[in-house]
């Protein structure tokens, strides 16, 4: 097994650890950044004309299959807008054309263009208040202290809601998890008894959950990079609200604890037999 290479902001990232060269571009995830290098004229030997470097801290991590590379961060860092980004943003104040989004606290309102959702139209937008979420992707992000960040909740080259689920968030809860353990989430890691000692993709949580509360209609869900997770099980019933409260209790223990695949499965069964949802 290769050696991980854990990485600082502005650091070089080592070309022999980036995917082999193909006819395919080099696709850079969160926490990678492509800049011009300076040629030095004491090098023979001519160099390349860019370097890819880390913009925030954390583990390189490579995706042969997808010809792409990223920086998976570390648990508790605060959470940086990236373009491309899916996030969990609140509604806190309209104005003519946009609506003023939290992402993270103590950070500049992100804008939302009413129309950014779709189908929307002056007619038919969506009619957001204070407090109200959404499933929203980073359009862009400025340049400079206090640069606006921009949502949007359509794909701008097709506009469509892609990928599904984009838009207005009704119902259910938010649960609030560490930025590492939102980025772990959202790669949809399945680990099995084969892959168990991997310390990054191991998460079989919400695959676990999923097997275990079908039997009540399952469970909607929506991951933010911003470390926001909305759950709603309103298919539940009676047991909607303690389905709901077990699965942000289980996210929760995931993101306090370091457990393996086996542990993660047992410290569920174990908290929903205690919300008497061991069904």
């Amino acid at each position: 097994m290769a050696t991980p290479v854990y990485l600082l902001p502005g650091d070089e990232v080592p070309s022999d650890r980036l995917p082999p060269t193909s006819n395919a571009p080099l696709r850079l995830g969160p926490g990678l950044r492509l800049l011009s290098k300076s040629h030095s004229r004491s090098t023979k030997a001519a160099p390349s004309d860019h370097v890819i470097v880390a913009t925030e801290a954390g583990l390189l991590k490579t995706d042969l299959k997808r010809n792409a590379a990223s920086v998976l961060t570390f648990p508790n860092r605060r959470y940086i807008a990236t373009p491309n980004d899916l996030v969990i943003a609140q509604i806190h104040h309209s104005s003519q054309d946009y609506f003023h989004c939290m992402v993270t606290p103590h950070a500049p309102h992100a804008l939302l263009g009413q129309l950014a959702f779709e189908g929307a139209t002056k007619k038919t937008r969506p009619m957001l208040k204070q407090g109200d979420l959404v499933y929203a992707r980073v359009l862009s992000v400025g340049v400079g202290a206090g640069a606006e960040v921009e949502l949007a909740c359509v794909n701008p080259a097709t506009g469509k809601a892609e990928p599904g689920g984009l838009g207005p968030l009704t119902g259910g809860m938010v649960f609030d998890v560490s930025v590492g353990t939102a980025a772990r989430l959202m790669k949809g890691s399945s680990a099995s008894a084969a892959n168990q000692q991997d310390p990054v993709d191991g998460l079989v949580v919400l695959e676990e959950l999923g097997k275990k509360l079908e039997s009540i209609g399952g469970f909607e869900i929506a991951v933010g990079r911003n470390g926001k997770v909305w759950v709603d099980c309103s298919n539940g019933g009676d047991s909607a609200i303690r389905a709901t409260v077990a699965i942000g209790r289980c996210l929760t223990m995931i993101d306090d604890h370091d457990l393996s695949p086996i542990d993660q499965k047992k410290a569920i069964a174990r908290i929903l037999k205690e919300m008497k949802l061991d069904l």
